[in-house]
């Protein structure tokens, strides 16, 4: 049976130039709409679930555009509050190689969903509604308005037997003050959640852990159990990715669950656009827990819902579980027909 999947997030205006142009360069701007809330909700509406998304557009022609987009990607929109002027904007510009893919953010703080109050949402309606809530660190870093209504609606979530999904997804350009002004808001939002999306540098720059080992792999086998301990967290997921050379990307994921670390295998492979592929691996994780997969099926199955993800043009992950699941396979057609 499908299952509800509620994600809280800010719907924002992408702003890409072509190509792998700079933004000194281009002359020209394609738009569309994304946010983390956005590429979970749709990805789950892909893979057979219902997505939901709970935030606040303006109401004005910009609003309209916002919400017919999420229409197509056949996000229920239930929840989704209308008022306010503004909705924030991003600008991408393509990386390439050792050169890393650049966003700007722009008019965010005054956005519709930032600017909203927590009467804004009827969080009992949306609890009662939800199996899974996911929220993301960088809606934690906007303002104390949505922060606290992060917090009061993983807590209705909760008391309603749902679970509670959390991406720490830290950028350090959206925390004025840091590791130390996140580190709280993370501890709260650690301690509510069920399924948790990390690795070793959250747990030692957001929540100041420390550990002697060397290596990246290392250090995730050592911090990531204690994280789990303390904050009694049943699943911890995420991934480990490199830039080659020849500017194809190499991606391996890890789950943590009953005490155990699964793998995934370390694929490489080219890269159309690199934006959305974090969700896209986070969606295939919450489906795995879903559909009852095994552990090892799950790892492997939200690596390759990462990779596809890399492969189509915009955040949103546009793949199905069957394209999924013969990724996972390495089945690949020149023309399907």
């Amino acid at each position: 049976m499908p299952k509800k999947i509620v994600a809280f997030g800010e719907v924002m205006m992408r702003l890409q130039v072509q190509g792998y142009e700079l933004l000194t360069q281009a002359n020209k701007l394609q738009y569309s709409f994304s946010g983390t809330g956005v590429n979970v909700a749709s990805a789950m509406t892909k893979l057979g679930h219902d997505g939901y998304l709970v935030t606040k557009i303006p109401d004005n022609p910009l609003g309209d555009a916002a919400i017919s987009f999420l229409q197509r990607l056949g996000i229920v929109r239930h929840f989704i509050a209308r008022g306010g002027k503004y909705i924030g904007m991003y600008f991408l510009e393509n990386g390439f190689g050792q050169r890393a893919s650049r966003v700007t953010y722009t008019n965010r703080l005054e956005s519709s969903f930032n600017t909203a109050c927590i009467s804004d949402y009827d969080y009992d309606l949306i609890a009662e509604n939800a199996d899974i809530v996911h929220f993301c660190g960088i809606t934690l870093a906007m303002t104390e308005q949505v922060r606290a209504s992060m917090k009061t609606l993983a807590k209705k979530v909760k008391e309603k037997g749902g679970l509670v999904c959390f991406d720490c997804n830290y950028r350090p350009s959206l925390w004025d003050g840091g590791y130390a002004k996140a580190k709280s808001h993370y501890e709260d939002m650690l301690a509510l959640a069920d399924i948790v999306m990390m690795n070793e540098k959250d747990a030692m720059y957001i929540l100041g852990m420390e550990t002697k080992k060397a290596s990246k792999l290392e250090q995730l086998k050592d911090l990531i159990p204690k994280v789990a301990e303390k904050f009694a967290i049943q699943t911890v997921a995420g991934t480990h990715r490199q830039v080659n050379s020849d500017n194809t990307h190499s991606l391996q994921g890890y789950m943590y669950k009953d005490g155990a670390f699964i793998f995934s295998e370390n694929i490489s492979f080219s890269v159309y656009d690199r934006i959305g592929a974090g969700d896209a691996y986070t969606s295939g994780i919450l489906h795995g827990e879903l559909a009852g997969f095994s552990s090892e099926k799950t790892v492997r199955f939200a690596t390759a819902a990462g990779m596809l993800a890399c492969t189509i043009v915009g955040d949103t992950p546009m793949s199905t579980e069957t394209e999924i699941l013969s990724a996972m396979i390495g089945k690949t057609e020149d023309i399907k027909r």
